[in-house]
């Protein structure tokens, strides 16, 4: 992520997250292991929706890293970007759909109509 506002990754910050709380750490990286392993998903199935919700998460690190090893699990650039064009659609249709408690908000207030 060249030019990032966000910190570069490093071996040394990784130690130190593992140092800090190794047991949590450790189960984490059990869990993440066993969430993205073969089962009814295949493993390019799991990680082009890993890209999509790292794009509705906003997260530069998860992007790149389940952009790259989608790829690597056989995803094609196409179907890496159709996965996020379902990212886009799902967060739109989020705003959209909870415009209802705005209008519901409106409603009774003077000055708007039913």
């Amino acid at each position: 992520m060249a030019d990032s506002p966000y910190p570069a990754r490093s071996a040394e910050l990784n130690k130190k997250r593992r140092e800090l709380v190794p047991d949590t750490t450790a189960a984490f990286e059990a869990f993440s292991k066993q969430v993205f392993a073969e089962g009814a998903l295949d493993e390019k199935t799991k990680q082009l929706i890993a890209v999509a919700v790292a794009h509705t998460t906003q997260c530069p690190y998860c992007i790149e890293g389940h952009t790259k090893l989608a790829s690597r699990k056989g995803a094609s650039d196409q179907e890496i970007m159709e996965a996020i064009w379902v990212a886009a659609e799902m967060r739109a249709g989020g705003a959209y759909a909870h415009s209802v408690i705005a209008l519901n908000a409106l409603e009774g207030l003077p000055g708007h109509a039913h």
